[in-house]
């Protein structure tokens, strides 16, 4: 029976009426040695005639007593059930090994866990007194611990100073932030009154009047900016002592969203506001410089048309003075104006007269600016200096 394979074995094992289980290297023996006294039951059966062999599908229904030879390796077998259960306890007996140390890991994750979250909720119930009872005995310092130099007392003397420190800022900030928005505590300055801010932060603190003036003393004597400002009843002039301040300021107000809302709006607003007003402003510039240029150069045409007019005039005057038809070489100025611009238009045009005389003075050579007594009145003329068969040529 050993050459039989693990397939033939089986089958033979099931044409005997028994169902064995997983066939291995371990359980083979077992089987084999199972297959050979089922056959020597069957053997046995036939010579004695008590019966035909059990049928493929039904498994013998007493179990029968193991004998000393069925013994093998230390287990004892029965005719069919010992052998048929054997590799089921063993499978049976791995299974119930794990399911036994997963369940005592389990247990110990399950108590481990447990401690934990004792241990936060201790925490929790009695860590923040405890901490606060020990921010109690920094404050309750020996009373001459300020003359002391030793690094503990210097140490919390400057905790205690810092903690003051840090609730003024915040008393400052929230009371500036309220200043400006809306004000409903009905402040009249975001500067506080010193024995109001000494006030609100020895009772939030408990630390004494001294600790508070000594924080004080430090925001002099720091060289940072703290965000905090100490003023005096004269703004305009700087703290440098305690006994100076008059009242406290922040720096920095502590503002709520809304009001931080509000105001980049209507500083928005008016950011636009003044940058349109500014646009507008320059464009009104603009147009004012343009406008005046353009009167500047219709001045300077009307300017060098009245040249022109007087030119001729007095050259007129001249041709007739030489035909013997003017009883003087020479024209008085008014005279020239009162005969080129109309009554209702000197004035307008006196800008116009005043710089057509200048430049005839400076620019014009053929015209000689005099001064004759005519009617008993010195008056200015105007001369032409040019010959006359000059202009006839010109002509």
């Amino acid at each position: 029976m050993a050459e039989l394979t693990d397939a033939e074995l089986r089958k033979e094992l099931v044409a005997l009426g028994y169902r064995p289980g997983p066939i291995t290297a371990t359980t083979r023996k077992v089987y084999v040695k199972k297959l050979g006294c089922l056959r020597a039951e069957v053997a046995a059966a036939r010579r004695s005639g008590r019966g035909a062999p059990p049928s493929p599908g039904r498994a013998p229904a007493r179990p029968q007593q193991a004998s000393p030879s069925r013994q093998w390796s230390g287990f004892n077998f029965s005719p069919v059930g010992a052998a048929r259960d054997t590799p089921k306890q063993q499978t049976d007996g791995k299974g119930k090994g794990l399911e036994y140390y997963f369940s005592q890991f389990l247990c110990l994750a399950s108590f481990v866990l447990l401690l934990i979250f004792l241990g936060i909720l201790v925490v929790k119930m009695i860590g923040s007194g405890w901490l606060d009872r020990r921010e109690e005995n920094f404050n309750l310092l020996p009373v001459d611990c300020d003359k002391r130099t030793d690094d503990f007392c210097q140490a919390k003397q400057k905790d205690i100073i810092m903690n003051i420190l840090n609730e003024l800022y915040n008393y400052l900030s929230v009371q500036a932030g309220n200043f400006e928005c809306g004000n409903p505590e009905n402040l009249k300055s975001k500067c506080i009154w010193v024995s109001e801010a000494k006030d609100h932060v020895v009772n939030i603190t408990g630390s004494s009047s001294q600790k508070f003036e000594a924080a004080l003393h430090w925001i002099l004597n720091s060289n940072k900016d703290l965000g905090i400002w100490l003023k005096g009843r004269d703004l305009s002039e700087p703290v440098t002592k305690v006994e100076e301040v008059f009242c406290l300021e922040s720096a920095h107000p502590q503002m709520g969203l809304g009001c931080r809302f509000r105001r980049a709006v209507v500083t928005a607003i008016m950011n636009l506001f003044l940058f349109f007003w500014s646009l507008i402003t320059l464009w009104g510039i603009l147009i004012f410089l343009r406008y005046r240029w353009r009167k500047m150069e219709e001045e300077e045409q009307a300017m060098y048309e009245m040249v022109k007019k007087i030119i001729a005039v007095v050259q007129d005057h001249y041709k007739e003075w030489e035909r013997n038809l003017e009883r003087y070489p020479y024209v008085g100025i008014f005279h020239v104006r009162d005969s080129l611009i109309p009554p209702q238009s000197r004035k307008k045009m006196k800008r116009v007269w005043e710089r057509a005389v200048d430049f005839l003075a400076s620019n014009e050579s053929r015209i000689q600016t005099e001064s004759h007594r005519v009617a008993g009145e010195d008056m200015l003329v105007w001369r032409w200096t040019q010959p006359s068969y000059v202009s006839d040529s010109e002509h």
